[in-house]
C-alpha cells in the first residue's frame, strides 16, 4: 500500500493536451497518453477506499481501484486483465465515457482533492496492452454447434458477440453498414475516437472466428425469419438511429440538418468515402455561421466538428442552464476553449430565410416548476426574442427508435410506447422465442458503456436460453 494514498501528496494530472489554435484544425485525438511514470503516479492517488463509488457508479462495475493499484505497482499487463474482465472494450470507454459524470464524478477523494485521472489511466493500460500483444482474440477452448446471429454491429451488439464467441458458440453479426462499429464510426468524431481504434478491435474479433456480415440489412436483405431459422438464438441490438424534430416555422427551409447526417458525412469523407452532399457545401460548415440546436454529447460533437471545418462561427442553443445540460461538462469546455459560444436558456422561436436558412429567432427561457421526471420545465419569457445567423441549422435533439416492426417484417414484436423493444427484463427475450434485445433499442438513447453492458448481459441469457433448450432436446431424444 506504500504506493497508493497520494492523493494528499500528488495532485490531478491529465495527459498533455493539445491547444485549442492546434486542434481546431485537425480531427485527431485532442490528448495524449500518459507514460509509464506518469500513470503509475496518478494511479497511485487512488485512497482504495472501502466502498468504491467508482465501481458502484460505473454501469459495467469495472474494478476500478484493482486495476489502480496494479497500475501503481507497475503490473500493466495484470492491470489489463482485471480491466478486460469486465470491459470487451476498455480501450472505447477509456476514450469516451463521461468519467466527470461517472466513475471520476463519484471519486471519494474528489472534494479538496479532485478526483484519480481514471479514464487516462484506462487508455493508458489498454494501449500498453495492445503495444506488448496481450490483447488476443476470442478463442473458446472448445467450439460449440449452436450458432448466435446477432443484428446489429455496434457497442451492445459486439460486446455480446464477444461474451459469446468466448464461450464456443458460432457467431454472425449482420450489420446494414459497410463497417463495423455502429456510432462509434458513424457518429463519433475522430478527435474523440480514432477509427483505427475500432477497426483495430474488429479485426480482433474477426480473428477469434466471428462472422460479420456487413451491408445486410434485416427486412431487406433477409427476414427476421430466416435469421432464426439459420441460429439457436437471435439478438436485435439496432440501436436508434431515428432524429427527434422539432415543429416551428421556417423548419422547412434547406440548410437545417439532422445532427447524425452531419456526423455521418464528417466521418466518412474522413474515412476516403465519396460523400456528396458534403462536397456539394449542403453538410460541410466551412464559411458558415453555425448554430447547432441541443445540449447533449451528440451537439457537443457537432459543434466542435463544425469548428475543425472551418466555420465562420459557431453557436450551441439550450434550452436549459449549464447545470442541467445532459451532456459532459468536460466536453462542454473543450468546446468553448476552441472558440463555440454557447447560449443557455434559449431555445429557436422560428428559422429565418428565403428557400434556405439565413438566421433563427430565438427566445430567452426560465426555468419554471418541476414535471413528473423532477427537472424543471423551461418556459419562454415573453418579449425576449433574438437572432442568430445561421447558414447551418443542426438539430441535435436526440434520437428515437425507428420503427423495427416494419423494417424487419415482424408485426408480432411488441414494443413500448416510447417504440423500443419490449422484452422481460429477467431474461432479455422479446416477445418472440429465442429473439432477444439489448442496447439503446431497448432503453433508448444511451451511453456507449451502458450498451456494452447491456450485451453483456444479454450474451449470458442467450446461454442460458440454448443452454436449457439443448437440455430439454437432449432429454426428449433421450426418451
Amino acid at each position: 500500500m506504500e504506493k497508493l494514498l497520494q492523493f494528499v501528496d500528488v495532485e490531478k494530472a491529465m495527459p498533455d493536451k493539445r491547444q485549442p489554435r492546434e486542434r481546431r484544425h485537425d480531427f485527431r485525438e485532442i490528448y495524449g497518453e500518459f507514460d509509464t511514470k506518469g500513470a503509475a503516479t496518478q494511479a497511485s492517488r487512488c485512497s482504495q477506499c472501502g466502498i468504491p463509488y467508482c465501481q458502484i457508479h460505473c454501469p459495467l462495475q469495472n474494478n476500478i481501484p484493482d486495476w489502480l493499484m496494479l497500475t501503481a505497482q507497475g503490473r500493466i499487463e495484470e492491470a489489463y486483465e482485471v480491466a478486460a474482465a469486465t470491459n470487451n472494450f476498455p480501450e472505447v470507454c477509456g476514450r469516451i465515457c463521461p468519467q466527470d459524470r461517472l466513475c471520476e464524478g463519484n471519486c471519494v477523494i474528489e472534494r479538496g482533492f479532485e478526483s484519480v485521472s481514471i479514464g487516462s489511466v484506462e487508455k493508458y493500460i489498454t494501449e500498453t496492452a495492445f503495444q506488448n500483444g496481450w490483447v488476443k482474440p476470442p478463442m473458446p477452448s472448445r467450439e460449440l454447434m449452436q450458432s448466435v446471429g446477432i443484428v446489429g454491429a455496434g457497442p451492445a451488439g459486439l460486446a455480446a458477440a464477444d461474451q459469446l464467441r468466448r464461450r464456443g458458440y458460432q457467431v454472425h453479426i449482420y450489420d446494414r453498414y459497410d463497417r463495423v462499429g455502429g456510432l462509434l464510426v458513424y457518429g463519433i468524431p475522430n478527435f474523440k475516437l480514432e477509427k483505427a481504434v475500432v477497426a483495430r478491435r474488429h479485426a480482433l474479433l474477426a480473428q477469434g472466428g466471428i462472422v460479420f456480415h456487413l451491408d445486410t440489412e434485416v427486412g431487406r436483405t433477409l427476414s427476421l425469419d430466416e435469421l432464426r431459422e439459420r441460429h439457436d438464438a437471435v439478438l436485435i441490438a439496432t440501436g436508434v438511429y431515428k432524429a427527434r424534430e422539432m415543429s416551428c416555422p421556417g423548419i422547412g427551409l434547406a440548410n437545417i440538418v439532422a445532427a447524425l447526417d452531419y456526423l455521418t458525412a464528417s466521418n466518412r469523407k474522413g474515412l476516403g468515402d465519396p460523400v456528396p452532399a458534403f462536397d456539394s457545401g449542403a453538410l460541410d460548415a466551412e464559411g458558415k455561421h453555425v448554430v447547432v440546436v441541443g445540449g447533449g454529447d451528440t451537439a457537443m460533437d457537432c459543434v466542435r466538428t463544425a469548428v475543425r471545418q472551418g466555420a465562420r462561427s459557431v453557436r450551441c442553443l439550450y434550452r436549459r442552464d449549464r447545470k442541467n445540460m445532459p451532456g459532459s461538462q468536460r466536453e462542454v469546455q473543450h468546446a468553448e476553449e476552441e472558440g463555440v459560444e454557447f447560449i443557455w436558456l434559449a431555445a429557436p422561436e422560428a428559422i429565418l430565410g428565403d428557400g434556405a436558412a439565413g438566421a433563427v429567432r430565438a427566445h430567452r427561457m426560465h426555468l419554471g416548476i418541476a414535471d413528473s421526471t423532477g427537472r424543471q420545465v423551461p418556459q419562454p419569457l415573453e418579449g425576449s426574442h433574438f437572432e442568430l445567423p445561421a447558414d447551418l441549422v443542426i438539430m441535435a435533439l436526440g434520437f428515437d427508435p425507428e420503427d423495427v416492426r416494419a423494417l424487419f417484417g415482424a408485426p408480432e414484436l411488441k414494443v413500448t410506447r416510447w417504440g423500443t423493444l419490449a422484452i422481460d427484463h429477467r431474461t432479455m427475450m422479446t416477445s418472440l422465442d429465442g429473439v432477444f434485445a439489448a442496447g439503446d433499442i431497448v432503453r433508448g438513447a444511451s451511453l456507449v458503456v451502458w450498451g456494452v453492458r447491456d450485451g453483456r448481459d444479454a450474451a449470458e441469457q442467450m446461454h442460458r436460453y440454448i443452454a436449457a433448450k439443448s437440455g430439454a432436446l437432449r432429454a426428449a431424444a433421450a426418451d
